[in-house]
């Protein structure tokens, strides 16, 4: 190929340009956010500000990409936090420690920045300014991209390719639409969660802990809401702590609000966190009206040349820290299309079909747990009252035993199917679990 376009500068984005940089002779990538910043939160990124933790599986597709990214995140002031460094609790009750996990502590903006610096230091890799707002098809296949300039005009690169990574709120169906094409059914499930991010500032409070999370069970008829929690230790010598919680429930600003309920959490760690440490600047809220996919694999018509990556494709439930391993694990998808054989001008079928069984994991594990929340409409999939039941044994089972929990935390971190929670041999185990365990 001679020319290739990415829409949107996310990881998403800059993950779909390093691939396409062994594939074609120029790669352009289309953002309308000033990227010369340095670190600096994009406007198209609002959500920057909030918790993110890169997932075990995530950073293995990151090493794979850019060799030595760990390495380097660390030393600028990242933290590499172990197995053992994870603390999970599930309403209050710590989960047994497993080790041989990793994950990444930094802010969104810090890795992203550092993944940016690389992808555009490749010699056929460059940068367009600007908002993309339709296609240019010709004979059954897209041929270029217009957009609109930094300064209000219109402009058009030639394309032999285009990646559509522009997040949740991708314009390809309307774009498509407008064309004469199908748009992707989008399949939405409301959740409204709200979610509100805060820093502190870290000293020695708490020993031998990198990372937390705390999840409690939905509440029964009657019962009031209880916050769910995550924090991470981040650059800057800093703890970055989120409050989530849905509908009426959702956390506001005020910084005073935001210390009492983390003072309420079910989990030790950020009740000393609420008591100890200092609150750095202001409290960020984000809201997520639904989780939502985009269902490439139902049309039977589409142009040739044109994908879509990350959020465009699936945007998950912010809570379970999928996003940046999921774009990771799209462009891995993206490769093995590319590599495949498959000419670049057809319909990318073959890369739609390896994408889908990415989401499919994702959004089935995402959904399970946004189903139990009682004000969740649904729809309930097949059989999801006995999985959820299950779900609700196995969390349990996971407090006490060790190998249910590392099969758990390799579902989460994306490093294993989640077919793996309902093999015999983990069913058995999940019984023999809480057979054994203290009433």
């Amino acid at each position: 190929m001679r020319q290739a376009v990415v829409l949107g500068s996310s990881i998403a984005g800059l993950l779909a340009a390093r691939v396409l940089a062994e594939h074609t002779e120029d790669v352009a990538v289309l953002e309308p956010d000033d990227m010369a910043a340095d670190g600096a939160l994009r406007p198209g990124a609002p959500q920057g500000v909030q918790l993110h933790v890169l997932l075990d599986m995530g950073r293995i597709q990151l090493e794979r990409w850019f060799p030595g990214l760990t390495a380097a995140l660390v030393a600028d002031g990242a933290v590499h936090a172990q197995g053992t460094e994870f603390h999970s609790y599930v309403d209050g009750a710590l989960k047994v420690p497993v080790p041989g996990h990793e994950m990444i502590g930094a802010t969104r903006p810090f890795i992203e920045h550092r993944i940016r610096r690389r992808v555009l230091a490749l010699p056929n890799v460059r940068t367009v300014r600007g908002r993309a707002d339709r296609l240019v098809l010709t004979g059954g296949r897209v041929t270029g991209v217009g957009y609109r300039t930094a300064d209000g005009g219109r402009a058009e690169l030639t394309a032999d390719f285009v990646v559509d990574a522009t997040g949740r709120a991708s314009r390809l169906g309307a774009w498509l639409t407008e064309a004469g094409w199908p748009a992707p059914p989008v399949r939405r499930m409301p959740i409204d969660l709200g979610y509100a991010t805060a820093y502190f500032r870290r000293g020695a409070e708490l020993p031998g802990v990198k990372i937390a999370a705390s999840v409690v069970s939905p509440p029964r008829p009657g019962e009031a809401q209880r916050d769910g929690n995550a924090m991470a230790e981040v650059e800057g010598g800093r703890w970055m702590v989120m409050i989530g919680a849905y509908a009426d429930g959702r956390p506001g600003k005020d910084p005073d609000e935001f210390r009492d309920r983390l003072a309420r959490a079910a989990a030790a760690p950020f009740r000393t966190v609420a008591a100890e440490c200092e609150m750095l600047g202001d409290v960020a809220v984000h809201r997520t009206p639904d989780s939502r996919r985009r269902e490439f694999t139902a049309l039977d018509r589409f142009p040739g040349g044109l994908v879509a990556a990350g959020d465009a494709v699936a945007a998950f439930n912010p809570v379970y820290g999928q996003g940046m391993s999921s774009a990771a694990l799209h462009a891995s998808c993206l490769s093995a299309y590319l590599r495949s054989g498959a000419a670049p001008g057809e319909p990318a079928l073959g890369y739609f079909r390896r994408i889908r069984v990415v989401v499919d994991a994702a959004w089935s594990l995402s959904t399970l747990g946004d189903l139990a929340q009682p004000h969740v409409p649904g729809p309930y999939p097949p059989g999801y009252r006995i999985s959820q039941w299950y779900s609700t044994l196995l969390v349990r089972a996971t407090v006490t035993d060790q190998e249910t929990h590392r099969r758990f935390l390799d579902v989460v971190n994306m490093r294993a199917h989640p077919r793996l929670l309902s093999r015999p041999d983990t069913v058995w185990r999940v019984a023999r679990a809480l057979w054994s365990a203290p009433n």
